[in-house]
């Protein structure tokens, strides 16, 4: 399966560069498999296609300002050129896997300095400027990477972002991730307490997105490509509310391709979810065979993404371009501030 498959065309315009206000004004392409049957809705309408006894499954990672700037020393202490980071993994209490631009004189041993009271020191390098950092600092570490940090937004977006909370999910919870879980960006509180309220579960699961979720294909084959490993976890409450609905028959929805790669990595072959935490390097595209997952809210990705080839997992590859092809079409936004898809 070639990675050229899963390209569209898209033109720049459609590029969403600002979030939509409110969050749940976003249109929402709605696909229902069983029919073949497409309709053009708004977010705020989801509730009209869900059922008492859904599970909501969403990912309640929390974005940290993971994109730092600073200056490379020299031996003797002296500030040189600048350097971008971006915290992708926590290691350790002071150890980072990142990705530094630009890497080429970073090597083992350099020392980095973000502000007087942060600094790193290069332990080890990979491929594609990963890099392993060691930071030093005064205070503790997250207050002084809000202090310094900045909002890791995608390279497409251009506009400064003016309220932070806007590529964060009003459910979030846990911080580690490198990129938001977009397709949760819809959802506002009052939305999610109608969907309580008319009798669907919200089952929280957390995977912090890295690399992994965005590192480009760049292999021929799809085959090729290895996914960067990231963390994530499923409690025995979710676990048990995931498994409950399988037994029953009742659809588990997942909210974003993140929420997908959870619970898959987490279930075993007869369809069970099991508690629990690790890292997982899953890779799904077409012919992966779902466990858990019956119904999917997405946003449009990148073309020749994993994302798309996810999607095209759950839908067919030829059916998903012709999804995206309306979707340009009618003029949908596209990528983290674009607008939804709801694939029944």
């Amino acid at each position: 399966m070639k990675t050229s498959d899963f390209d569209y065309y898209l033109p720049e315009r459609l590029i969403a560069q600002t979030p939509i206000e409110p969050r749940d004004r976003s249109r929402m392409l709605v696909y229902d498999r069983a029919r073949d049957a497409v309709q053009d809705r708004v977010f705020c309408e989801l509730p009209e296609f869900l059922r008492p006894g859904d599970v909501l499954v969403v990912n309640d990672t929390k974005v940290i300002p993971a994109r730092i700037y600073g200056v490379r020393l020299g031996d003797d202490g002296t500030e040189g050129a600048h350097v971008e980071t971006l915290l992708l993994k926590r290691v350790d209490y002071k150890r980072w896997e990142c990705i530094a631009r630009p890497a080429r004189k970073l090597l083992p041993g350099r020392r980095i300095k973000f502000s007087d009271d942060l600094y790193a020191t290069v332990l080890s390098t990979g491929d594609e400027g990963m890099r392993v950092l060691e930071f030093e600092f005064d205070g503790v570490f997250e207050d002084i990477l809000d202090r310094v940090g900045n909002m890791p937004l995608p390279p497409y977006i251009h506009e400064k972002l003016k309220d932070k909370s806007r590529y964060q999910t009003v459910y979030c919870r846990k911080e580690g991730s490198a990129a938001a879980p977009t397709a949760g960006l819809h959802f506002t509180p009052e939305l999610l307490q109608k969907i309580e309220d008319m009798g669907v579960i919200v089952a929280r699961v957390l995977l912090h997105v890295g690399l992994g979720t965005f590192r480009p294909v760049k292999e021929e084959s799809v085959e090729g490509h290895k996914m960067h490993s990231e963390y994530y976890e499923v409690s025995q409450q979710s676990a048990d509310i995931i498994n409950a609905a399988k037994r029953d028959g009742r659809r588990v929805i997942c909210v974003g391709t993140t929420s997908v790669r959870t619970v898959e990595s987490a279930s075993t072959d007869d369809g069970e979810i099991h508690p629990g935490h690790g890292n997982t390097e899953i890779f799904i595209y077409p012919g992966y065979k779902f466990k858990i997952v019956d119904c999917l809210i997405t946003n449009f990705h990148l073309p020749q993404s994993t994302l798309i080839m996810l999607v095209s997992a759950l839908v067919g590859r030829e059916k998903t371009l012709e999804l995206y092809r309306h979707a340009v079409d009618e003029e949908y936004r596209f990528f983290s501030f674009g607008d939804a898809m709801l694939i029944l």
